[in-house]
């Protein structure tokens, strides 16, 4: 499926040129991936990567921010969002085809030097690109966002439970399980509400914008999938690249920042493992981002812009 683009007309403080890639990974066909390119196409590249259930809408505030300190900003929109193309069947998608279609993007458009900026599923996905490819990125930037392993030394280290205990049980918060039970038996899913709850009360034009890529179900398969993927074992295969990418984070030494927000209890916890097991990490002085739950983009995007940007003029 591809939506119409008359539904992207007039979103509000969303008016950035539409551009396009075709994407390639293991058994899918070429897609059309979108992405918004701003800013000075010869300036240092930041790659803003979103989550589950939004798009590049997302970061429309932050984007601005980037753009005025003189960045070049690429924000894509993963397969199945946004203004992307949505396969229509569920199993289309795995957590090693997101970091396919993404690592294809960023070769695609010969992106180096670049600084991720990732939140939610960005994170894995961004993390897991670059392990594959590291020398293409000069920084990281991470906002409320997990890498999950199901490792057991992750016991009493995050909010929310999520690792392995002993050699074949595993412990999880509920309210996880909950979420990814309601993803797969709601007869539809709304992104808007879950927006509204966690950041809202938002304006209905916004709330509006973030249903904008999903006109009825049909378009919905990637959206319900995501968090299909959540690795719930040590066996999963989003485990599996969990731990791969992490043992490749912890020999990457170029500079890596974590800016998560005070509110959010769902990620709270990674941005100590993060700090202790990325050596580029250390030694620095991480900001968390007071009055803002999980969508930190919505409720304090341009000072999430702000810090990135400080963050890579001290890399120059």
């Amino acid at each position: 499926m591809r939506t119409p683009d008359d539904r992207f007309a007039g979103l509000p403080d969303y008016d950035f040129a539409p551009n396009y890639h075709l994407v390639e990974t293991r058994g899918t066909p070429p897609l059309r991936m979108h992405f918004v390119d701003a800013g000075p196409p010869d300036a240092p590249v930041v790659l803003l990567l979103h989550g589950q259930p939004t798009w590049s809408y997302l970061y429309r505030h932050t984007i601005r921010v980037l753009v005025e300190a003189g960045l070049r900003v690429i924000a894509p929109d993963h397969i199945g969002f946004g203004r992307s193309d949505k396969p229509t069947d569920p199993t289309s998608y795995s957590f090693a085809r997101h970091v396919g279609w993404m690592q294809a993007l960023v070769g695609g458009l010969d992106l180096r030097e670049v600084t991720l900026v990732a939140q939610d599923w960005g994170g894995p996905i961004g993390l897991s690109v670059l392990a594959r490819d590291p020398d293409r990125f000069s920084g990281v930037v991470l906002t409320n966002t997990i890498l999950h392993t199901c490792d057991p030394a992750l016991a009493d280290r995050l909010t929310w439970a999520h690792h392995g205990v002993g050699d074949s049980r595993v412990l999880h918060e509920e309210t996880l399980l909950d979420y990814i039970a309601f993803y797969q038996r709601s007869p539809d899913i709304t992104p808007s509400m879950f927006l509204d709850a966690v950041a809202g009360p938002l304006p209905a034009p916004v709330l509006a914008a973030y249903d904008a890529p999903f006109p009825d179900r049909t378009y919905k398969a990637g959206l319900r999938q995501l968090t299909a993927l959540v690795p719930l074992t040590r066996n999963d295969p989003g485990a599996v690249i969990g731990r791969a990418t992490m043992a490749a984070l912890e020999e990457w030494d170029r500079p890596f920042l974590t800016a998560y927000s005070d509110s959010d209890p769902a990620t709270r916890g990674w941005e100590r493992v993060f700090q202790e097991r990325v050596p580029g990490a250390r030694g620095r002085e991480h900001p968390t981002i007071a009055g803002a739950g999980h969508f930190v983009q919505e409720q304090r995007g341009p000072e999430l812009g702000a810090i990135v940007a400080g963050f890579v003029r001290e890399q120059a």
